[in-house]
């Protein structure tokens, strides 16, 4: 937690569902890499309970798509320590998957950086660097959807919720939303056409999200995606907020 901001209670907020094993998965923090500068960060490992020595598993990277620095003076916190991002990494590790969660200075190389360090790694980890997903909310989707379409990235598919995805036909309201809330934004003149053919993407969209532009975001996306038949999957949670 930061020592100058309060955290925000929104930090402490667990995902309410659960489900049987997630109190029993290995949690290994701060495992240090370098980021893009050279400097060194940190990422927590969430590994399935009772994985056998040298066994190698699939890996989700959670992405952060806002600097932590202005993450943690806006909410007290970085975003790997929200108790939602440690709920999603338990989640997903009783569901057989290592999860990664990951601290960044700026988040498009940072995670470009992360990507390389793991695929290195991936012996040492436990990962098999074959199959890695990308999962994103919110503002971090942006980021997460670069690298979807960045055909050297290695990911393998991705789940995005309640998230801006790219703005098309003349709309601007992911733009307007990353000069707001200041998260990147490197898709940013991208369409469809960049996605590649073999990489599923799954979407949940909140019905009743109140964020400005952010459903409009999903509908195009999805209505352009499957126009250029892209294997893109669309769940509506119709009475959901953001979140």
């Amino acid at each position: 937690m930061s020592q100058n901001t309060p955290p925000n209670p929104m930090t402490t907020m667990r995902v309410v569902y659960d489900m049987p094993g997630t109190a029993d998965v290995s949690v290994r923090q701060h495992v240090a890499f370098p980021g893009a500068d050279g400097g060194g960060l940190a990422m927590d490992v969430y590994r399935p309970a009772g994985t056998p020595t040298g066994a190698r598993v699939p890996a989700v990277v959670i992405v952060s798509g806002y600097p932590d620095a202005g993450f943690e003076r806006m909410l007290g916190c970085r975003f790997k320590d929200m108790e939602s991002s440690r709920s999603w990494g338990r989640l997903l590790a009783a569901s057989g998957m290592t999860a990664i969660a990951y601290t960044n200075r700026e988040p498009v190389a940072d995670l470009q950086a992360l990507m390389a360090c793991v695929r290195e790694r991936a012996v040492g980890l436990g990962l098999d660097a074959a199959r890695i997903g990308l999962w994103a909310s919110s503002g971090n989707v942006p980021l997460a959807l670069s690298l979807v379409m960045d055909a050297a990235s290695g990911v393998s598919c991705a789940a995005f919720c309640y998230g801006y995805l790219l703005d098309l036909e003349g709309a601007t309201g992911v733009a307007d939303a990353a000069a707001q809330f200041r998260f990147a934004n490197p898709c940013a003149g991208k369409s469809v056409a960049d996605l590649p053919r073999d990489r599923p993407v799954f979407i949940a969209k909140a019905g009743q999200d109140q964020m400005p532009g952010l459903n409009a975001s999903i509908d195009q996306f999805v209505a352009a995606a499957r126009a250029a038949n892209r294997p893109v999957t669309l769940a509506t949670h119709p009475t959901g907020p953001h979140a």
